[in-house]
């Protein structure tokens, strides 16, 4: 964008304008793109890493006679080395081979004997233990660690994804007004125009980063025989992104009101702090209170949280079907107010230099 532009340019191409150098500037930065090959890089081994860690056997030594053997026959966890007697099963439980053994005993009520060498393994013992019959009212699930990660997952991309692509929004903003280079391009195109050129151009970046990431974390989750997990997150992961679209689109419009506030870099972390905070507390609500369906269920329809709550409600079958449709609504609502008031305070204070602009003012104008 030069001087030679004309000023009788559409409202289309001045966004466009404005994105496009956005993107230029970006991709031309080796920071941008070495930190971007690092975090697919991580996201690539952690995948994979996992898948080897699931598949990896951590059976137990167990040494058994013939007859006793059929006892763990069909259980997963358990290595059987069969003997013939009693004597050879001792001496495999001294040597350390086996942690445990298993052998014919007509005197013990369940016609088997554990040998162990200073105490027997807990869960062989509560396997071989007769146990009465149990109903829950309120069967659960046993996905703490998957939820967990699932959470840390989705808020740790979330989060990344916006101080990497918001947090400049705002200091592109107050560089802009401190060297005055707002003026020549105010000459050139209204501040609405440069407000949404900006957030364009960073949504861009933002959502391509989403993409690549999802591409990275699939094929390694094929590469790792993990297609079950796959096909069960690729719902969740496409809400996600959609969620994802519409909150960065929220963040970026008051992360440059709040960089338009300010004439300085000395002074931009008092009024982005309040947008850090916004970006960062769905990480830790989500993980804090992942298990608490009733905080899970608030945390999905407010729209800082919506894409990270959401997803993960859809994941595990705790959302009906209209709710991520409602919660969307609710953020796209939530995206037009805040992008009009973000509008309203980036055209007033743009142009004002010196002290901080207080934020009475700004909407004043």
């Amino acid at each position: 964008m030069n001087a030679s532009t004309p000023t009788t340019i559409s409202t289309a191409q001045g966004v466009w304008l404005v994105a496009e150098r956005e993107l230029s500037t970006k991709l031309r930065s080796k920071a941008y793109l070495i930190s971007t090959a690092i975090l697919l890089l991580l996201a690539l081994a952690g995948v994979i890493w996992a898948g080897i860690a699931s598949q990896t056997s951590s059976a137990t030594p167990i040494a058994a006679t013939a007859s006793a053997s059929s006892t763990l026959e069909g259980v997963d966890g358990y290595e059987v080395t069969e003997v013939a007697d009693r004597a050879a099963a001792e001496e495999l439980v001294t040597s350390g081979e086996a942690e445990a053994a298993l052998v014919d005993d007509a005197a013990s009520p369940t016609g088997i004997t554990i040998i162990a060498d200073s105490s027997a393994p807990q869960d062989l013992l509560m396997m071989l233990s007769q146990s009465p019959s149990v109903e829950l009212l309120n069967p659960g699930t046993d996905d703490g660690p998957l939820r967990y990660l699932l959470g840390f997952g989705f808020g740790l991309v979330f989060m990344m994804a916006a101080m990497m692509f918001g947090l400049p929004v705002a200091t592109s903003v107050v560089e802009e007004k401190q060297t005055r280079v707002v003026e020549i391009l105010l000459s050139t195109v209204p501040a609405r125009v440069l407000l949404a050129g900006k957030v364009v151009g960073n949504t861009i970046l933002a959502m391509s980063q989403i993409l690549l990431l999802v591409v990275i974390g699939s094929i390694g989750l094929m590469v790792t025989g993990q297609t079950a997990v796959l096909q069960g997150i690729g719902g969740p992961v496409a809400w996600f992104a959609v969620f994802f679209f519409f909150g960065f689109i929220l963040l970026a419009a008051m992360f440059a009101a709040a960089g338009s506030l300010v004439s300085r870099q000395e002074d931009a972390g008092t009024t982005m702090t309040p947008v850090m905070y916004l970006t960062m507390i769905p990480y830790f609500l989500v993980i804090f209170f992942g298990d608490n369906p009733v905080v899970m269920t608030v945390l999905s329809y407010v729209p800082f949280s919506a894409p990270v709550g959401m997803p993960i409600r859809l994941f595990f079958n705790e959302a009906a079907w209209w709710e991520p449709l409602a919660s969307l609504a609710l953020l796209l609502v939530a995206c037009v107010v805040v992008v009009l008031i973000g509008a309203k305070i980036y055209e007033n204070s743009l142009l004002k230099m010196g002290a901080r602009v207080k934020l009475g003012e700004a909407m004043r104008g």
